[in-house]
């Protein structure tokens, strides 16, 4: 699937991720990161958001994740959110 419109998903708290994603004009996927704790966790981050991704056969998106400390389940859950979001043909409220 390709991601038509912009999305957005979760927080600035603590122990969470805001993720927004959009369609990338490039093939593939494209992700940046910003995290209090990259150094320690970047590529496991990267990796969930990757893995969500090509599990919902998302080919084209930019997604802008900025971390607060979220474990697995909450990054997945909210790249899940945005996606459905911004597949949705319904305005988000």
């Amino acid at each position: 699937m390709i991601i038509t419109k912009a999305a957005r998903a979760g927080t600035l708290e603590s122990s969470d991720i805001f993720i927004m994603i959009m369609p990338n004009t490039e093939d593939g996927i494209e992700i940046q990161l910003e995290s209090l704790v990259i150094k320690q966790f970047g590529e496991q981050i990267r990796r969930v958001i990757m893995d969500t991704l090509q599990r919902m056969e998302i080919k084209k998106v930019k997604v802008i994740a900025n971390d607060r400390g979220a474990l697995d389940y909450a990054i997945r859950s909210r790249v899940e959110t945005a996606v459905q979001r911004a597949l949705s043909n319904e305005e988000e409220s």
